[in-house]
């Protein structure tokens, strides 16, 4: 959990401290570099690729070989491999052996796919399904599950949900939304940031705020966000840079994929990709915790729309 950076109107409410969790597996190491490493200096983007490509050859090395190899120091090392999430260099070694050993048993290497002015559909259909599964795969070893659980907690009991998310993010800002209003809880997606703050500013402790910024510097949607914190919420960050300025407001910060994008890719394809599989990950959790009315809400909901996908009679 973030420290909280902004001070809180009224009543200071009491920081939560975020459970300790186990290091990454090592089937997602190679993720969590791709997620981490634009937060990261270049030094430490050095090792973070040195170990991402070759974890055979840097499993042999003690912390030293592997400063003299990237060109850095033990103590950048040492602070790689404590952001990917390993308590020490020790950790990461054991890690890398795991991964390495992994590629050796025969598992198919991970696919990223740049797609061209000139490849036929066949192609980019292909490429583009690689680069999904990716961008799934990355995403779902970069979760903190800890966190989710929290905000899956937090959306369970809350009294009322704002959601704020600002080009392909309002969409998937609306279909989270969506999906909670059909298992009988307050929410509302707001894409216009005049109503996005005017909201805001109503919120209250036992609220809950979500912004889905997938650069983490969205001024429409940290706004509101920051107003919700001020006013006692708990907020939630989804978003695909975790040193970004919106997670100076976040109770709790959900990290999708940075997948590279090819030029004919755009980033709102990617990103849109992961922050959907977050958004199910919490509707899922939300609808387990709430499951005595959440499947009665859900079947009315569905009873009432169900005339609108018969048929017609003439």
């Amino acid at each position: 959990m973030k420290e909280n950076f902004a001070r809180r109107s009224g009543r200071p409410r009491p920081v939560a401290v975020t459970p300790r969790f186990a290091p990454p597996e090592p089937a997602a190491l190679a993720a969590k570099v791709r997620t981490m490493a634009p937060s990261m200096t270049r030094s430490m983007q050095r090792v973070a690729e040195a170990v991402a490509g070759d974890p055979a050859g840097c499993a042999a090395l003690t912390v030293t070989g592997l400063a003299e190899r990237t060109g850095t120091s033990e103590a950048t090392v040492v602070r790689t491999a404590r952001l990917l999430g390993y308590p020490g260099y020790r950790d990461l070694r054991l890690a890398l052996a795991g991964l390495a050993a992994q590629q050796a048993s025969g598992a198919a290497p991970a696919v990223t796919a740049d797609i061209s002015v000139d490849d036929p559909m066949s192609e980019v259909v292909a490429k583009l399904t690689a680069d999904e599964r990716q961008t799934l795969t990355d995403t779902a070893g970069s979760l903190d599950v800890p966190q989710l659980e929290a905000c899956v907690g937090a959306l369970a009991t809350a009294r009322r949900i704002d959601v704020y998310g600002i080009g392909a993010s309002s969409l998937v800002a609306q279909d989270l939304a969506q999906k909670l209003l059909r298992i009988g809880l307050v929410a509302h997606a707001h894409a216009d940031p005049h109503l996005a703050v005017t909201n805001a500013v109503q919120l209250r402790t036992g609220d809950v705020a979500v912004a889905i910024t997938h650069s983490g510097r969205t001024v429409d949607v940290i706004e509101p966000l920051q107003a919700a914190f001020d006013h006692g919420a708990t907020t939630i960050a989804i978003t695909g840079r975790p040193d970004g300025e919106v997670t100076q407001y976040a109770d709790h910060v959900l990290t999708t994929s940075t997948a590279r994008e090819s030029e004919l890719r755009p980033a709102a394809m990617s990103s849109r990709t992961s922050q959907l599989l977050v958004v199910d990950c919490l509707f899922i959790g939300v609808a387990q915790r709430t499951y005595e009315s959440a499947a009665p809400a859900l079947h009315a909901s569905y009873e009432a729309l169900a005339h609108r996908h018969s048929p017609r009679v003439r």
